[in-house]
């Protein structure tokens, strides 16, 4: 069964899919739906309604995020984007078994709603409910530390000891690559920022890939951007889809700092190294030597260059135990909790963890 089997990661900014046992998914797309009229009956009725995947260039102010700050708020475009994930994925007609990993933050009725719609709407014959920060630690390949997986939605911090989450330890930070974007946003357009402007999202998106790194010192950083001339720095300057060229404030281009120093951006703390030494002073004593020396950097925020060196910086600085902080970050830890579903899938010690549909029809009538 593991060798066919779909994983679906679906995160606030991106879905992940793909075929167990690959080195990452097959299938990267943003979570992201449209809403178009139907033709014979252009009217608001909701049933009428053509849902389509992405944006739609003709009509951009029609799109919609399924899931937000890791919480599900859209269930119909939820089930359009697995249908879409496995439509891709049958051989010979045949739905796969499938792995979903879920948020922290799912409600309780939230695995009941997604067991509905993968049984009775997309007939899948047997599921798996995973954990997206245990499957962050599989795939580091340790079962002790702490993981930091800081996403478009959200920033979570969880200990484990021996595979298992330490209980009231772990942390969320509501502040994470949506907020980084909306800085630039609107430091970019000013007044005229618009977030359904596919031309400023592709500009914002181009920006944060290129040109946006993480300080090891924010005043110094910023000092040595501002004695530089103007022009004299390629690496500042921008060209915009349209053809026309900007020069970035310094601000901009350490926009990442917003995870190290969130007060200067007006965000909520605490920063991503304080809610990591919050979180295992909470732990047991005997314990924190061991966790401190496995911080594992997961998530597309912590690709940024600068960040695993900065965060190891900032953990050695607050001095959390005797022991020296290690942080560990994968090349492909923007995919961890695939690549962590992946191993599961793999895993006889996780076969009582499956539902079959035969099961959860017994579920039900009971």
């Amino acid at each position: 069964m593991a060798a066919r089997t779909v994983i679906i990661d679906h995160g606030s900014g991106f879905l992940k899919a793909g075929t167990a046992g690959w080195n990452e998914p097959q299938m990267v797309f943003p979570n992201i739906v449209n809403y178009l009229p139907c033709k014979e009956n252009p009217g608001p009725s909701y049933a009428r309604r053509r849902v389509s995947l992405g944006i739609d260039i003709c009509h951009p102010d029609t799109f919609s995020y399924p899931i937000e700050r890791g919480r599900i708020l859209n269930w119909e475009g939820v089930q359009y984007l697995w249908s879409f994930v496995l439509e891709n994925h049958k051989r010979e007609h045949e739905v796969p078994p499938v792995i979903i990993t879920e948020t922290p933050l799912r409600e309780p009725a939230d695995r009941k709603k997604m067991l509905e719609i993968l049984f009775e709407l997309l007939h899948v014959p047997s599921v798996l409910l995973a954990d997206q920060l245990q499957m962050s630690l599989y795939a580091s390949g340790l079962l002790t530390g702490v993981v930091v997986d800081s996403g478009y939605g959200l920033t979570r911090v969880q200990p484990f000891h021996q595979g298992r989450p330490l209980p009231a330890s772990g942390k969320t930070l509501e502040f994470a690559g949506q907020d980084l974007s909306a800085y630039l946003l609107k430091s970019l357009f000013k007044e005229d920022c618009d977030r359904r402007s596919l031309f400023q999202l592709e500009t914002v998106a181009i920006t944060q890939m290129n040109k946006c790194y993480v300080p090891q010192n924010l005043g110094e950083a910023l000092d040595f951007r501002e004695r530089q001339k103007s022009g004299l720095d390629e690496s500042n300057t921008y060209q915009l889809p349209d053809g026309s060229r900007v020069e970035l404030t310094p601000m901009q281009r350490v926009a990442p700092e917003m995870f190290f120093s969130p007060q200067v951006f007006e965000q909520p703390g605490p920063s991503i190294p304080r809610a990591i030494v919050e979180s295992v002073e909470s732990c047991e004593i005997s314990l924190r030597p061991l966790l401190v020396s496995h911080v594992m950097a997961c998530g597309g925020n912590t690709l940024y260059p600068g960040f695993t060196k900065r965060l190891f910086r900032e953990l050695m600085g607050d001095r959390v135990s005797s022991t020296k902080a290690t942080v560990w970050a994968g090349s492909n830890r923007n995919f961890s909790v695939w690549l962590g579903a992946s191993v599961v899938a793999h895993l006889s010690t996780y076969q009582s963890e499956w539902m079959s549909r035969e099961e959860y029809g017994e579920h039900r009538r009971m």
